[in-house]
């Protein structure tokens, strides 16, 4: 099956064919039907599934009829990184569309903002305070608007911008398509979901599972040691892209900073950046120039890289909708990706729901245990008994 079967506008086929679109994903195909067909829509599905363009193709079939420049599809987004990334899909698949497109922001100059959607704009990605404050000061026109996507509604919602929705919502008073992805369906965006949409159709692909092209690595290690075990793997371990989990900001900060230390390219995203340092850092990461980004939950929110071979674990996270949404970033349509998650004896409660995970969905993985050796010192001064890291011999599978 390929995208002929969702009889596009030729100007949209163009971008898919100009994009390399070949096969459509489990989300797109079960997706788009129901969205041309102008039925809601609830879309459940991690990232890396394809649900950009599940929900960006449709649009742009939709609104290529009549481009006039005002704005008639919102797209809702958590981050500043997931709302450039949705408007780079839109801008490549709507190449040869004539509709014109752009992302609004925190943290980018508020005048250049307004100028452009005086220029005329059919599609506009945003995050909700930015959005909001166009509201307010009268620069962007909702009235015409025909479909609301609101993406990663869990994310959304777990960062506190739920009042913000609500009062985008106010703004809202015509009849509208309303499309809701989310990775997890909490009773919050349940109760979202009935207060706006209309006999939404809900399209679910595995949400309580993990992608069958990532393998899973589970490795017991000592807290004082997790940093030696990183950096091991990186020295002999073949990758590309890694992405590097922590659970605070200071703490990614640190880490990139030490693997920098060792000549690696790395460098953090956490919520201490200025835009600009956030850019960079993305920007690097996006063309390679940055082989390991160590980010916090909340800052990779929107990451979207295929090269990304790696998604590393270095602290729990909080949840297996956290385990699933963080791996989903590796193995990315069709790709081999690897997960490696570092354990500690304070994890024990989350390595049994982790495992629990693993297990129910038959997914394979492996458990290894990373043992500190003891190299005697070679010449005189060096101080005796010091733990050396022995990463081929130090590995053993439990």
């Amino acid at each position: 099956m390929n995208f002929d079967t969702f009889n596009l506008n030729p100007g949209v086929m163009d971008g898919v064919r100009a994009l390399g679109y070949s096969t459509p994903t489990p989300i797109q195909l079960q997706a788009i039907p129901p969205i041309i067909q102008g039925h809601d829509l609830i879309g459940l599905a991690q990232t890396g599934t394809g649900k950009t363009a599940a929900f960006v193709l449709p649009i742009l079939h939709h609104l290529i009829s009549s481009p006039h420049g005002q704005v008639r599809a919102l797209i809702l987004a958590p981050t500043r990184e997931l709302a450039e990334q949705t408007d780079t899909v839109i801008t490549g698949l709507g190449q040869k569309t004539g509709l014109r497109n752009m992302a609004i922001y925190g943290g980018a100059n508020m005048e250049q903002q307004i100028q452009k959607l005086r220029n005329g704009v059919e599609i506009v990605t945003a995050c909700p305070g930015r959005l909001l404050d166009h509201l307010w000061k009268g620069s962007i026109d909702l009235s015409n608007l025909e479909i609301l996507v609101i993406d990663e509604a869990d994310r959304m919602l777990d960062m506190g911008f739920l009042p913000d929705i609500k009062n985008i919502l106010k703004c809202l008073m015509q009849k509208r398509q309303t499309l809701l992805f989310s990775a997890t369906m909490p009773a919050n965006i349940r109760r979202l979901a009935e207060e706006i949409m209309h006999k939404p159709v809900t399209v679910q692909i595995n949400p309580t599972t993990t992608a069958a092209t990532v393998s899973h690595t589970i490795y017991s290690v000592e807290d004082s040691q997790k940093t030696s075990l990183l950096k091991d793997i990186l020295e002999y371990t073949k990758t590309e892209s890694v992405l590097v989990f922590t659970r605070t900001k200071y703490r990614a900060q640190r880490i990139a900073q030490q693997l920098k230390n060792t000549g690696c390219r790395a460098t953090s995203l956490q919520g201490n950046l200025n835009q600009n340092q956030r850019q960079l850092a993305m920007e690097g990461f996006c063309n390679g120039s940055v082989k390991v980004l160590v980010a916090t939950d909340i800052a990779a929110r929107g990451i979207d890289v295929l090269s990304i071979t790696h998604v590393i674990n270095y602290d729990m996270p909080g949840s297996m909708d956290d385990y699933i949404h963080r791996i989903g970033r590796t193995g990315r349509i069709g790709k081999v990706g690897q997960a490696f998650t570092f354990v500690t004896a304070k994890d024990a409660a989350m390595e049994r729901d982790l495992r629990h995970l693993l297990d129910k969905g038959k997914t394979e993985y492996h458990t290894v245990q990373y043992k500190e050796r003891i190299e005697k010192p070679q010449r005189q001064g060096v101080i005796r008994n010091k733990p050396v890291y022995v990463p081929r011999k130090a590995f053993s599978t439990v």
